[in-house]
């Protein structure tokens, strides 16, 4: 498929909050893997469409290798346990990393890519996925969450 560069920290749409899709269609599964493959190919963790420059809720995650790809639609918390703090980075902030207050589990509603209503319950790091990317739908940076500044060895 193709590779789509990663917008940067001062992009408008980083900021913006991310219309719902509404079509499950052949242009949807493009974006998808198009997505993956940009996650992929930058070595990302997870990757929500506007770091990508689309203003849509869409957001793919895949923590390693013997991980599945999951593909996330209109995704959305409901509900959340726990707390834990921990060093995240962001694609879209090459080169800074902080500490950042997550919820230590989470469960989120969301639909799959042919329209399909699904939960996923995801602990530590996913859970720490899960959040960071479902910030991204609504405009919201990890550097926004920020405790404290760490430097990366």
């Amino acid at each position: 498929m193709a590779v789509i560069e990663v917008r940067k920290l001062g992009d408008p749409v980083l900021r913006r909050k991310a219309e719902p899709v509404q079509k499950f269609d052949k242009e949807l599964a493009t974006l998808l893997e198009d997505m993956a493959d940009s996650m992929q190919e930058y070595g990302g963790v997870g990757l929500a469409a506007p770091q990508i420059g689309l203003s849509r809720a869409v957001v793919v995650i895949k923590l390693g290798e013997d991980f599945p790809l999951l593909e996330l639609i209109n995704p959305e918390i409901i509900a959340r346990s726990g707390e834990d703090i921990d060093v995240e980075g962001c694609l879209s902030i090459p080169g800074t990393y902080g500490e950042v207050q997550r919820s230590a589990e989470v469960e989120v509603k969301y639909q799959d890519r042919h329209g399909r209503k699904k939960i996923i319950r995801g602990s530590g790091y996913l859970a720490r996925a899960l959040q960071h990317e479902l910030d991204h739908l609504q405009g919201i940076l990890f550097i926004d969450k920020v405790i404290k500044y760490v430097q990366e060895e």
